[in-house]
C-alpha cells in the first residue's frame, strides 16, 4: 500500500511539474514563404514598403512566421527564371509587382497563388477570366492606366496654356501599348492636342528621341507604356528636365526627382491593401474566390520648383486639388 501511495504521489507531482504532452503544441510554428519580384532596376516600387507594413500589422513578422524573398530584376527573361526558381522552392505564395512578372509567374505555375499589383487590364492581358471571378491561381489589383493617362493629359493642358503638341513615348513591344495608344489618341482628340508619338524600347532609343526633340516639337510629355514606366522612369525625368519639357507621371517619387506632376495610385496604400489579400490566401482562401479589386485611392502631386524653373504658374484651380505640393 505504501509503495502504491508513493507511486501515486510521484505521478501527481510529474503531472503538475511537466508540460502537457500536446502534440500540436510541440510542432514548430509555420513560417510562410513568399516570393516577391519586380522588373525595373531603376527603382523599388513604393508598394513594397506598404506591403511589409500591412503584413506586420496583420501579425506577420519577417524571420519569425514569414519569410519574404524579394527580387528586383533587369528584364522579363530574368523574371521568367526567377518565377521558375520560386516554383522549384515550393513557395506558399508569389507577389508580382507589374505585368512582366505576372506573365512570368503565370507561365511558371498554375498551383501557387499569385497576387498581382500594378496591372492595367488583367482580363485583356489574360491573367484572369473576369474581375469578379478570376477563375485561377491569380488575383490582385487593377489600375486603369489609360484612364489615368487621359487625366494627366488634361492636367497638363490646364497648367500649360500654350500646350498644343504633346510628346508621347510608346514601347511597341509592350503588349499593353496598343490599347493604351488608342486611349491616348481618344483623349488627345478631346483635348485638341496634336500627339507626337515616338516608339522607344531601350535606353538608347529614349536618349535619341530627347536629343532630337525641339521646343517647337512639343510643349509637354507623357509615357504611354507600362514597360517604360517600369524600366526607365528616372532616365526619362532627367532627360525631360534637361530639355525643359514638362512631364506628367504616375507616382510622387518622380515628382520629387523633378517631374512637373504626378497623378495616380497611392502605391504605399496599395501595398498595405495587398497585404490583406496575401493574408486571406495564406489563411486558406483561394485566389479564384477573391475578386480583382480596382484601387481607387488616387493622389495628385505638383512640384512648384519645377513649375517655376519652366516658367509656369500653376492655376489655383489645380493647386487646390493637389494632395501634396513640393516647394
Amino acid at each position: 500500500m505504501r509503495q502504491r501511495t508513493l507511486a501515486l504521489v510521484v505521478m501527481l507531482a510529474l503531472a503538475i511539474l511537466l508540460p502537457p504532452l500536446d502534440c500540436e503544441a510541440q510542432q514548430p510554428a509555420k513560417v510562410w514563404r513568399v516570393g516577391l519580384f519586380h522588373v525595373g532596376l531603376d527603382h523599388v516600387p513604393p508598394s513594397l514598403d506598404g506591403l511589409r507594413e500591412g503584413l506586420k500589422a496583420l501579425g506577420y513578422e519577417e524571420g519569425k512566421n514569414i519569410r519574404l524573398d524579394w527580387r528586383n530584376l533587369a528584364d522579363e527573361t530574368a523574371a521568367r527564371a526567377t518565377a521558375q526558381e520560386f516554383v522549384r522552392d515550393r513557395l506558399d505564395l508569389i507577389v508580382a509587382f507589374e505585368s512582366q512578372t505576372v506573365r512570368a509567374a503565370q507561365a511558371a505555375t498554375a498551383d501557387i497563388p499569385v497576387v498581382f499589383l500594378h496591372v492595367t487590364d488583367p482580363v485583356a492581358d489574360g491573367f484572369v477570366k473576369s474581375l469578379s471571378h478570376p477563375g485561377g491561381n491569380l488575383t490582385g489589383f487593377e489600375e486603369s492606366f489609360g484612364d489615368l493617362l487621359a487625366k494627366r493629359m488634361e492636367l497638363l493642358k490646364e497648367i500649360i496654356p500654350r500646350l498644343r503638341r504633346l510628346l508621347v513615348l510608346i514601347d511597341p513591344g509592350d503588349p499593353t501599348s496598343g490599347r493604351v495608344r488608342a486611349n491616348v489618341r481618344e483623349a488627345g482628340a478631346v483635348l485638341k492636342l496634336q500627339l507626337v508619338e515616338r516608339e522607344v524600347s531601350s535606353r538608347e532609343d529614349i536618349e535619341r528621341v530627347f536629343r532630337s526633340v525641339r521646343r517647337a516639337d512639343a510643349q509637354g510629355a507623357i509615357v504611354a507604356s507600362s514597360s517604360l514606366v517600369t524600366n526607365f522612369p528616372s532616365l526619362i525625368v532627367r532627360l525631360a528636365s534637361e530639355k525643359r519639357l514638362p512631364i506628367a507621371w504616375h507616382r510622387k517619387e518622380l515628382v520629387e526627382q523633378g517631374a512637373l506632376l504626378s497623378y495616380g495610385v497611392n502605391f504605399h496604400s496599395l501595398g498595405r491593401d495587398a497585404a490583406r489579400l496575401v493574408d486571406k490566401i495564406l489563411k486558406g482562401t483561394k485566389p479564384a474566390d477573391l475578386p480583382v479589386e480596382r484601387f481607387s485611392r488616387l493622389e495628385l502631386v505638383i512640384n512648384l520648383k519645377t513649375a517655376k524653373a519652366l516658367g509656369l504658374t500653376i492655376p489655383p484651380s489645380v493647386l487646390i486639388r493637389a494632395d501634396e505640393v513640393i516647394q
